[in-house]
């Protein structure tokens, strides 16, 4: 089955969506309207992408759009050089595959989320017409309202939260982050894995935080092993759409987490780690006392002492 994707102005969406009116169809979440047409199914998004798939979907897009301008035979998109042998074949970002991401990890506040997607191949143009991409490239806003698109298409994932008072404690015991996070990528895969048995991916790919050889150790220290068909990619969030999905979901419920601790302390919790942040944690310290940082922020982050700072 084929798929091309038009980017077009809402003005030509409302013209399609008359030109289909007597085709018309129950629309999925997100969409402006879908019709179907004797050679293929269309689609059109609030983000203005337009679906088209079926057995001939280029005769009926291109009433629409010049496709040699709207669908470049080779994505210009550059490929990273692998310093490791657990680099993904570029066949797997068109496959049925499954790809984890986290949020969280660089802010003071707030837990470590991770996120696991599973996205089948005939799956990923639908995912990008919803604007499915780099979270870091999105305002949360658009994150919140896209996660909830994902969802409502039905896409399996497995979510995991790290909280901060056992962030704490396991860094207390000697855990770095790179290990919790090894651990918390390993528990979501896994959950995946059993959500969708018996079906099986094409492969994992997993967003890189570390050399595989390390993520293998600390898999070792906590007598686990690498699943099968695992690869790991830097920015792999801008190959995979799959990455992409998850990374979105994971900042989603990291964003949903931060609101709660906002209404919890009766106060706005900033993400990042700036000065902003030293400042927030010195008034909580202040009203609170030390000890609530265990509850909501990373503490041996650098803005533990900076924010004491402001209080002497």
């Amino acid at each position: 089955m084929g798929q091309v994707v038009l980017k077009v102005s809402n003005k030509e969406i409302e013209k399609m969506k008359s030109y289909y009116i007597n085709s018309l169809k129950q629309s999925p979440p997100g969409a402006v309207f879908s019709a179907k047409t004797p050679s293929c199914s269309i689609t059109a998004y609030k983000s203005g992408k337009v679906l088209f798939q079926g057995k001939a979907p280029e005769a009926e897009a291109g009433r629409w759009g010049n496709l040699s301008e709207q669908m470049p035979a080779k994505q210009r998109v550059s490929k990273p050089s692998a310093s490791h042998s657990y680099a993904p074949p570029s066949s797997l970002f068109t496959s049925s595959h499954i790809g984890s991401d986290e949020a969280g990890t660089g802010d003071f506040f707030g837990p470590i989320t991770v996120a696991a997607t599973y996205v089948s191949a005939d799956q990923i143009n639908m995912l990008k017409a919803l604007g499915v991409k780099d979270s870091k490239n999105l305002t949360d806003e658009n994150i919140r309202m896209i996660a909830r698109e994902i969802i409502k298409q039905d896409i399996p994932y497995s979510l995991v939260i790290l909280h901060n008072e056992k962030y704490n404690q396991l860094q207390s015991k000697g855990w770095s982050q790179g290990k919790m996070k090894t651990m918390l990528h390993h528990h979501a895969i896994n959950k995946l894995s059993q959500k969708i048995a018996p079906l099986k991916p094409e492969g994992i790919l997993i967003d890189q935080f570390s050399d595989p050889a390390i993520y293998k150790k600390h898999l070792a220290s906590e007598r686990s092993s690498l699943q099968q068909n695992v690869y790991f990619m830097t920015k792999a969030e801008s190959h995979s759409i799959a990455v992409a999905a998850g990374s979105i979901i994971a900042r989603a419920s990291f964003v949903k987490e931060m609101d709660k601790l906002s209404e919890k302390l009766g106060t706005e919790i900033p993400k990042g780690a700036s000065q902003k942040v030293d400042r927030v944690a010195a008034a909580l310290i202040q009203s609170k006392g030390k000890q609530v940082l265990l509850q909501c922020a990373k503490v041996h982050f650098a803005n533990t002492k900076k924010a004491e700072a402001y209080i002497k």
